[in-house]
């Protein structure tokens, strides 16, 4: 059950912004052991100067194409796992046409008490332990 957000520049099309988020989706799915129903995507687009990014750190990248990809999810997934998400998405990413040297990509794990999306509350008060969604 992640939730992922992505912050692309304002020159990427909608439909290449799309496609992204669909790519990320299923690299979560093949990786990470995410439901293919669970799909969450939250898409920011930004003019040049509402996004800073360093044009050197770990690797050499153009600022004016660069995208960041954030994925919140809950913890458990191996270091192993997150290697291969990274590596596939960056695979889906040039398929697409989109450099992979400029993306950027970050998770952030939580609990099943950090997650709620109804009012019965909590994904852990409502499914147990919340080990059934990840």
């Amino acid at each position: 059950m992640p939730m992922s957000k992505l912050h692309v520049p304002d020159s990427f099309s909608d439909e290449l912004a799309r496609s992204i988020a669909e790519a990320l989706h299923v690299s979560l799915v093949e990786t990470c052991g995410v439901n293919p129903d669970d799909n969450f995507c939250l898409i920011s687009k930004y003019a040049p100067s509402g996004m800073v990014v360093h044009p050197t750190f770990l690797g050499l990248r153009d600022q004016a194409r660069t995208m960041v990809a954030e994925v919140t999810f809950l913890a458990g997934r191996t270091d192993a796992q997150k290697e291969m998400l990274y590596g596939d998405f960056r695979t889906r990413l040039a398929k697409l046409g989109v450099e992979p040297n400029n993306s950027i990509m970050f998770l952030v794990e939580n609990q099943a008490i950090d997650w709620s999306f109804s009012a019965a509350g909590s994904v852990k008060s409502v499914m147990g332990d919340g080990s059934q969604t990840r």
